[in-house]
């Protein structure tokens, strides 16, 4: 018993380490640090990709944010487009139209789209005509017989229908402007379709290389606008208004149409051009720069006939026209 009381008395101690660097806090630091990073490149890839007018809106809305939301205003989602609409798509370049009535002060427009937009607008009418007459020819007897001799393109100018001469096919009597009657029936019905369409007519008359000329000096050139001046006529009488001719000219043997042989009777022809607004602003334009002032014409051809060393006698003469 005396040996178990000096026995000694051990005491256990137990240490409590901490986790240290098996600890998770730092985990929930860097969470913290990504999602600030995340929140940041947002924002800059938000910045980058929204439009300058967009930007300009946000700008004010934070300014005076009730009066834009009720209002709208310079910037607020303005738009060039001219039409009226509404988006959310921040992607857009050219900003989104706000919805309401903005200030016309404010509103920009991009001509340049605006004539491309019209330009293709038309190019699609001549192209639904060229269509639209090719099928009147298929359907049409009279039409389908003369097919070869009936040419339809699309030029700079607008659509071309040309009607032109086969060897043993003229369309007018030899040497002269006088239609043959299958020329007339072609020459209506053409025009009751080209009446339908807003655009101006031009007519060009076209002769081969073959010489012409009579004792009065009636040559090519008389002979081409002669005939483009009768299919004019017989246009008219087929539908046509008549204000919708705008230029009616005779070219003789200056522009031929199968350039290897200038005496191929395929040159013999009659050009229609159903004119695009650039060639009818064009022609129109040309006109009015050659007005000569009507207050006083013959006073003008007085001066002009002295300049040229004449006489005022001379004014009062009238050319003498001759069917030869």
């Amino acid at each position: 018993m005396a040996d178990e009381g000096m026995r000694p008395i051990v005491v256990k101690r137990i240490k409590k380490v901490q986790g240290g660097h098996h600890g998770g806090a730092w985990k929930i630091a860097y969470a913290d640090f990504v999602t600030a990073m995340m929140a940041f490149f947002l924002l800059m890839w938000l910045l980058g990709s929204t439009a300058k007018g967009d930007l300009e809106g946000i700008s004010e809305y934070f300014k005076t944010p009730l009066k834009v939301a009720m209002a709208g205003g310079s910037g607020a989602g303005d738009s060039s487009s001219v039409i009226k609409g509404g988006g959310t798509d921040l992607t857009r370049r050219n900003g989104q139209v706000k919805k309401g009535d903005t200030d016309p002060s404010s509103k920009t427009y991009n001509l340049e789209a605006a004539k491309a937009q019209v330009a293709r607008a038309e190019a699609e009418r001549l192209e639904s005509l060229k269509a639209k007459i090719e099928s009147i020819i298929e359907v049409n007897p009279l039409l389908k017989k003369y097919k070869n001799q009936l040419l339809l393109d699309i030029t700079s100018e607008g659509l071309r229908i040309q009607i032109v001469d086969e060897q043993n096919r003229p369309m007018f009597a030899l040497a002269r402007a006088e239609l043959q009657p299958y020329t007339r029936e072609i020459l209506n019905i053409i025009g009751m379709v080209l009446n339908e369409v807003p655009n101006k007519i031009g007519l060009s008359g076209h002769t081969d290389a073959t010489p012409y000329f009579s004792h009065a000096g009636y040559s090519n050139w008389e002979l081409s606008a002669d005939r483009a001046n009768a299919s004019r006529r017989e246009l008219v009488r087929g539908g046509l208004a008549d204000d919708k001719v705008l230029r009616v000219v005779g070219l003789a043997s200056a522009a031929h149409l199968d350039r290897q042989d200038p005496f191929n009777p395929i040159n013999r022809r009659i050009s229609i051009i159903v004119m695009n607004k650039h060639t009818e602003q064009a022609v129109q334009r040309d006109a009015a720069s050659l007005e000569v002032p009507a207050q006083q014409p013959e006073a003008a051809a007085r001066a002009t006939m002295t300049a040229a060393g004449g006489t005022d006698s001379a004014v009062s003469k009238q050319p003498v026209w001759r069917n030869e």
